[in-house]
């Protein structure tokens, strides 16, 4: 089986964190995004990962080397495409068509989940729902009496459904789909200005793939600050199995009130750190309070009363009461 990850867009959402770590690198818990991601797909198909192909924007060396480390830890391959132009979800998927010849998930790396199911491999398609209380904001799915999805509806502003896309599909025919993705684009289906993959599953619904959906315990997003810290909070508390705290740590005269992630080289002084609380390597907290926050490697943080925040990497912030959202490189004081 393979994975594909469309993560090229520009995480506008999340500046200023964004600026120097594309959105799906940031950490959460001590680890990015899209490795949650492929780990948690992963655990749900049950089965051996080939390949990781990542479709991304101009993002460097340094960053392809972070992905291509995470699929080798996982035992696949990586392989790196590029979508120069924002054209839609379709087009984002289809610069990976060289990787659509077997069985593959497509994920999108905004988003990370829980579930409790093991996926069946021998159906046409599964898509990933999540029922939600305001359907209107999402693109969601119909079903006809056994289960079958029989429609899509982008933001429905009449109640038709309350089972929204989460942004994870699973095709057992990958060939098919990339037919599928030539046939959008060729054609220039777009809405909204943009290749939509909706166009193109209810392509293949039309021409007799079933779809069936697979329901997730729980939908967390990473779009903005605020959504972030809270997925931050609940993959703390859910992930009871991961280490949390490393053993190079250094706590003088401070209180940690689990559950929190403290990376490796960590200095705390004089501080009450936790809950909900993930900080990077080599970082130093000193005469702090901070609850339910993320903060990344190499920062120095002082005199701060901090909540709901994120703080980015090489971050100097000293003396403030404050909900803040620190991008990297930044000195505060």
């Amino acid at each position: 089986m393979k994975i594909i990850v469309p993560m090229a867009g520009k995480g506008k959402r999340m500046r200023p964190h964004t600026i120097t770590t594309p959105k799906p690198l940031i950490k959460i818990a001590g680890k990015p995004i899209v490795q949650r991601l492929v780990e948690d797909i992963v655990n749900v198909t049950n089965e051996k990962i080939d390949e990781i192909a990542y479709v991304v924007g101009d993002f460097g060396g340094n960053v392809e080397k972070q992905l291509i480390d995470i699929a080798e830890k996982l035992g696949a391959r990586a392989t790196i495409y590029y979508q120069k132009e924002a054209l839609g979800t379709a087009h984002a998927v289809l610069c990976a068509a060289s990787s659509m010849d077997d069985n593959l998930v497509i994920a999108f790396a905004d988003t990370l989940f829980k579930a409790d199911f093991k996926m069946d491999v021998q159906k046409d398609g599964i898509i990933w729902t999540h029922k939600v209380d305001d359907p209107s904001a999402f693109g969601v799915v119909t079903k006809n009496e056994s289960g079958i999805i029989n429609g899509f509806v982008e933001k429905p502003q009449k109640f038709v459904s309350d089972e929204a896309i989460i942004g994870i599909y699973y095709f057992r025919e990958g060939n098919k789909l990339r037919d599928e993705l030539r046939f959008v684009v060729d054609n220039n289906i777009v809405k909204g200005g943009e290749y939509q993959l909706t166009d193109v599953l209810q392509n293949m619904m039309n021409k007799g793939t079933e779809f069936f959906t697979g329901a997730v315990k729980e939908w967390l997003d990473c779009g903005n600050k605020d959504a972030t810290v809270y997925t931050n909070q609940r993959i703390l508390e859910i992930n009871n199995h991961e280490k949390k705290s490393a053993d190079s740590i250094q706590t003088i005269n401070s209180i940690i009130v689990d559950p929190c992630f403290i990376g490796e080289n960590v200095v705390i002084r004089n501080s009450i750190i936790g809950p909900h609380v993930s900080i990077g390597s080599d970082t130093v907290i000193e005469n702090s309070i901070i609850t339910n926050s993320i903060i990344q490697s190499n920062s120095y943080v002082e005199n701060a009363n901090m909540d709901n925040s994120m703080v980015g990497n090489h971050v100097k912030y000293i003396g403030r009461v404050a909900d803040v959202s620190i991008g990297d490189f930044t000195r505060l004081s």
